[in-house]
């Protein structure tokens, strides 16, 4: 840049004019967690439209640092035009860690249950993994901490509420469909580590196949991968929709399923993808 360049750039942008950039009607808060004494950053949007009667449904989404942006500018501009989108105003709530990077190595344990270490994947690095098994305790912060305190808040219809989980965290909301199906009426697990604790999740998929069929539901779940992760040896996609394909049998339990790959993106480019059509599907089944 040349002089003349920096004088021009110089009179039209005037110091005292800039300022951090903000989402909208969005907010972020700290809480401490009484189950487990761990430290969260929530960040909450709330739409423009008026609540309806039974208030905003409600997306509850994981790892909100990388995530919470995505959705919400999502959520924001389709919600505008719902008869065309398909995306009605909802209440977005990422659940994120104290970081200013895009994970937390805390997601390890919020999103996993106590494997032994030697049914572990390799860790790319060749480093040990951190601590693992906390799923059951962070689920008892969502429901007896986090959704009162949402609640105080925003008019939330608690009927409509869905969990957006990636990877882990799509491993994480597929072992909360199955061990407490209820906390939930939608659930989205992109690229899901089902590999992580393949043998647990499926004796967790056995028990939940039990309960539903003396014990009907009315559960929605969408399953989701990059079609570049088809190639990995983790063998995403197919476990993905294998389990798609189990859970389709129990339609008439009213558990109702859909799988759906994006073509042409990989385990980390699929994000803004995943949240645009995870919106839609919350959506059309929260009507």
């Amino acid at each position: 840049m040349d002089s003349k360049e920096r004088e021009l750039f110089s009179s039209i942008i005037h110091p005292s004019s800039i300022s951090e950039f903000t989402i909208p009607r969005t907010k972020q808060f700290v809480m401490y967690s009484r189950c487990g004494n761990r430290e969260y950053r929530i960040f909450v949007a709330q739409p423009y439209a008026d609540p309806p009667p039974s208030g905003f449904p409600v997306i509850y989404v994981l790892d909100a640092n990388v995530v919470f942006g995505t959705m919400v500018e999502a959520m924001r501009v389709q919600a505008e035009r719902p008869d065309r989108t398909g995306v009605i105003p909802t209440v977005i709530v990422g659940i994120g860690y104290p970081t200013e990077r895009a994970f937390s190595p805390a997601r390890f344990y919020d999103f996993t249950m106590s494997v032994p270490e030697s049914e572990l994947p390799d860790r790319p690095d060749g480093k040990a993994w951190p601590e693992m098994g906390g799923a059951a305790t962070f689920l008892e912060f969502i429901e007896t901490e986090l959704k009162p305190k949402i609640e105080q808040e925003l008019p939330i219809d608690r009927k409509r509420q869905a969990i957006f989980g990636h990877s882990l965290g799509g491993l994480f909301a597929l072992q909360v469909l199955f061990t407490k199906p209820t906390a939930f009426k939608t659930y989205i697990a992109g690229s899901p580590s089902i590999h992580w604790s393949k043998q647990l999740l499926l004796e967790a998929e056995q028990r939940f196949v039990a309960r539903i069929k003396q014990e009907a539901l009315n559960v929605n779940v969408l399953l989701a991968a990059g079609e570049l992760e088809r190639s990995h040896k983790s063998r995403i996609n197919v476990h993905a929709e294998e389990l798609a394909e189990r859970l389709s049998n129990l339609v008439e339990f009213g558990l109702y399923v859909e799988f759906y790959e994006f073509i042409g993106e990989g385990h980390i480019s699929v994000l803004p993808a995943l949240a645009s059509r995870a919106l839609r599907f919350a959506s059309k089944n929260s009507m």
